[in-house]
């Protein structure tokens, strides 16, 4: 583990026990917030039980063709809006406010145009993840050197063949970086729908949770997302330090 591993690590640690010491003690009250030992044992029931695996594999088949669409539809757009100056100008603005829309206020809509399904909450999680992955590709396809650029034109590369061999390796790094944002954004929109009406998932599950008053339940589906989540990015992190180490041999 490296040094700056090991301070991410403690700072996590030390949080979580400063979190367990001050439920113990009763600063704050078990009516509000549950030890994070008692959470993690009442999942630890859960799984076992086997209450969630229906709707953890209702949430993670939504996320993870959420992220997927967000992934394809972010690398393709980002490309083509950084292969057309004027668009991407005309882009630009909208890009810088889009996460203050309202997403949430569109889901009747999308309820009447894809029906009562999966596919309106994959939508959302859609919505919340392609952006931040197209404005990842441009950045990264801002940095690459001029002369990559040049030796594309000097061997007559078409830019599909181009942006392929040699803007995606390049940039790969900085996408690697919207692949993070956009788990972590899929994540928030597929949940967060799952909130607003849905009859599954770990969303559902946690809110009607919460509606019955069953602080057990709904704390350890709170950390059950939280361990996914983290899960997650530990691995996209991984990899990102692995492409970068590779990158600077």
């Amino acid at each position: 583990m490296t040094r700056i591993g090991a301070i991410r690590t403690s700072v996590v640690v030390g949080a979580i026990l400063l979190l367990e010491s001050l439920c113990r003690l009763g600063v704050i009250s078990g009516k509000v917030l549950m030890p994070p030992s008692v959470m993690l044992a009442n999942l630890t029931e859960l799984i076992l039980a086997g209450s969630v695996t229906d709707n953890l594999i209702e949430t993670m088949g939504s996320v993870a063709l959420a992220l997927l669409l967000a992934l394809l539809g972010g690398f393709t757009l980002g490309t083509v809006i950084h292969a057309f100056p004027r668009l991407r100008q005309a882009m630009d603005p909208f890009f810088a406010s889009y996460y203050a829309l309202p997403f949430f206020a569109f889901y009747p809509v999308l309820i009447v145009l894809f029906g009562l399904g999966r596919l309106p909450i994959v939508v959302i999680g859609f919505l919340f993840g392609v952006v931040v992955v197209i404005m990842s590709t441009l950045n990264g396809f801002d940095r690459i050197p001029k002369v990559l650029l040049k030796t594309a034109e000097v061997y007559r590369m078409r830019p599909l063949q181009a942006a392929i061999r040699l803007k995606l390796p390049y940039a790969a790094p900085y996408l690697f970086t919207g692949v993070k944002l956009a788990v972590a954004y899929s994540f928030i929109g597929v949940i967060a729908a799952e909130f607003i009406q849905a009859s599954s998932g770990l969303g559902y599950a946690i809110s009607y949770a919460f509606n019955s008053f069953d602080n057990r339940t709904m704390y350890a589906l709170m950390l059950l997302v939280i361990i996914l989540v983290t899960t997650v990015n530990a691995a996209f992190y991984a990899m990102e330090q692995r492409l970068l180490a590779r990158r600077w041999k």
